[in-house]
């Protein structure tokens, strides 16, 4: 069906530095069945993967915090509070979020749910993120986290109470969108 309302005239790579951001020339069939000239740029970084990590006896979560530069260039501090996640680099999601959890908070976990995956910039990123949840415990701890300083990752590891966390949302300390699908999910389903 997409075929029938795309034709693509011309693909033009402005930067292939960091990751590839395109400029695309395509004609769009409408739906009065009409044909439209449109540009657009994407962005494409690859697929990744988050997850939240939660203690349901406790009723815990774990989160990171870390310096996010474009967040500091729109007038926030750049300090988010997140989920932990990174980019899948050729791997299944799931054993990409297994490892990623471990370099960023410490906590190996062996099991993960994938609850859902979604597009979250899809005007002009092309990312698809996988949203996964674990359990965790002291137990489950195999390192100090930090993320890996070679990538420029210095991030801090936070224990927050699940009601704390949504206060967070609430009042802004928390900013991160993928952090808050997971925290609603979880206080729907979870905690």
């Amino acid at each position: 069906m997409p075929e029938d309302r795309i034709r693509i005239h011309k693909v033009e790579t402005l930067s292939d530095d960091w990751f590839l951001l395109q400029k695309t020339t395509f004609d769009y069939r409408r739906s009065d069945g009409t044909w439209q000239r449109q540009t657009r740029e994407t962005y494409d970084r690859g697929n990744g993967a988050t997850i939240l990590l939660y203690n349901r006896e406790r009723r815990t979560v774990l989160l990171v915090r870390q310096f996010r530069f474009p967040t500091y260039g729109n007038g926030h501090d750049g300090f988010l509070i997140e989920t932990a996640a990174g980019l899948l680099d050729q791997a299944s999601p799931e054993e990409r979020i297994k490892a990623e959890v471990e370099e960023e908070t410490g906590y190996r976990v062996r099991e993960v749910r994938k609850v859902f995956e979604a597009f979250m910039s899809p005007g002009s990123v092309t990312e698809r993120l996988y949203f996964f949840v674990a359990e965790y415990d002291p137990a489950t701890r195999a390192g100090e986290g930090g993320g890996v300083a070679e990538e420029g990752e210095d991030i801090e590891v936070l224990e927050l109470n699940m009601d704390e966390a949504l206060q967070m949302i609430a009042d802004g300390r928390i900013a991160d969108g993928k952090t808050i699908m997971l925290l609603q999910y979880a206080a729907l389903h979870l905690l």
